[in-house]
């Protein structure tokens, strides 16, 4: 990934992940339901975005609408390699250690993680 989107540009991207294509207003709308952000910036953010190659536009309607250009699952890859490199030495273990303190997992999600797990076991079984 060329450019690493910045924190404002993540929670544009989010809202694209779940609710998919959108226009600026609906963008706008559900992040001022969390902080106060103007129109205006909204607008540019997405705008600046749009020429920084992360989001898609459809000009084919009067209100324009975006689109994400880049996957949760690279923007995700790349932050988490960052993290693991800068803040724990490379070290995916101290990450996931880290990360299973700081709250408690719920049921689903502990059987999520256990599933993984195992399947990283046989995956080590079937390479040696």
């Amino acid at each position: 990934m060329k450019k690493k989107p910045t924190e404002a540009e993540l929670e544009i991207l989010s809202v694209l992940w779940s609710k998919g294509p959108s226009t600026v207003r609906t963008i706008h709308e559900l992040l001022a339901k969390h902080r106060d952000v103007f129109y205006t910036t909204t607008l540019k953010t997405m705008q600046l975005m749009t020429d920084k190659g992360l989001l898609t536009r459809n000009t084919k309607q009067r209100s324009h609408v975006y689109q994400a250009n880049i996957k949760q699952k690279q923007v995700a890859k790349s932050i988490l390699d960052k993290l693991v490199n800068t803040v724990f030495s490379g070290s995916t273990s101290q990450l996931i250690v880290s990360a299973l303190g700081q709250g408690t997992p719920s049921k689903e999600e502990l059987k999520e993680i256990k599933l993984l797990i195992e399947k990283l076991h046989r995956d080590d079984s079937d390479t040696k």
